[in-house]
């Protein structure tokens, strides 16, 4: 089975809604996905769920989200929105969102 992670950076929502409907279409053929949330994309939770996307829902009830990075919640002030939120905040590379988990266990890594 092929294994996609995207490891998303950017802060752009229109950006991540590609990613979103990517996600869900590589999943729908058959494909194994995980989504990361680094960087300035760790502010997109909150807004997502504010305007109650489905397309996030969707994904983030299934799995396919598997947190959003400690230090930059911390560092772009959204700690508390995203552990209010229940995000797992991944921290396993000097306090950020490492790739080397995935990457060892056969994912190719896509990053946005």
């Amino acid at each position: 089975m092929e294994k996609i992670l995207f490891y998303v950076m950017e802060g752009e929502k229109m950006c991540f809604n590609h990613v979103m409907l990517n996600a869900e279409s590589l999943l729908d053929a058959g494909k194994e996905v995980k989504i990361i949330l680094e960087g300035k994309s760790v502010k997109l939770p909150k807004i997502l769920e504010d305007e109650k996307n489905p397309l996030y829902k969707k994904l983030l009830d299934s799995g396919l989200i598997v947190g959003v990075c400690k230090a930059c919640s911390k560092v772009l002030g959204v700690y508390e929105d995203n552990e209010r939120l229940g995000l797992t905040f991944l921290d396993d590379m000097k306090g950020h969102a490492g790739m080397e988990k995935y990457v060892s266990q056969g994912y190719q890594v896509l990053v946005f």
